[in-house]
């Protein structure tokens, strides 16, 4: 089944689903589609644990908003890229959120004399898992980037703004520099 819109999730009005039991009878949600974020953090974490690398740049969310966690991992992939070919060894990237919310969708037939029955159904049925999103207040931090020299601030700036389009949200670049 192809993906729906981002639209059709990201800025309304959600209700939580992520309730999963280990008795399989009590569980709202019988399946948990895969996790498809690899790493949740990338580069040198030896360097960042002993101070080494102290600007640190954020991704901020300007708003309230869900977003899939295949957008997550595409943002991810652009800026590890990004930051291994400039800066190999000399950067520590962290996703700061974690695609708890389970997406669920409803079948939808448009096609000759079935379409009816089908879309005539159950109103308000719960539908099937198909996807996990991340729920980002407004403010928070989506990933943060922590460098060591000068030339690792213009790339991990660049870096941002080239995954600014792939998030589903207003965002904003914060820069703090540590002691």
């Amino acid at each position: 089944m192809a993906l729906r819109k981002a639209s059709a999730y990201s800025k309304k009005n959600f209700r939580h689903y992520t309730r999963k039991s280990k008795v399989k009878k009590k569980s709202y949600i019988k399946t948990i589609p895969q996790q498809k974020i690899v790493k949740f953090s990338m580069g040198n974490q030896k360097a960042f644990q002993q101070k080494k690398l102290k600007i640190i740049l954020k991704l901020v969310a300007g708003e309230k908003v869900q977003i899939r966690d295949n957008a997550l991992e595409a943002s991810r992939q652009t800026v590890n890229k990004i930051l291994e070919k400039k800066l190999t060894g000399m950067y520590y990237f962290i996703i700061k959120t974690y695609p708890h919310q389970i997406l669920r969708e409803n079948k939808m037939y448009s096609g000759g004399s079935k379409g009816e029955r089908i879309n005539l159904g159950m109103s308000k049925s719960f539908g099937k898992t198909s996807g996990r999103a991340a729920i980002i207040k407004k403010d928070q931090d989506i990933f943060v980037i922590a460098v060591g020299s000068d030339k690792g601030i213009k790339t991990a700036k660049t870096a941002l703004k080239r995954i600014k389009s792939k998030l589903p949200c207003k965002t904003k670049i914060v820069f703090e520099k540590g002691e």
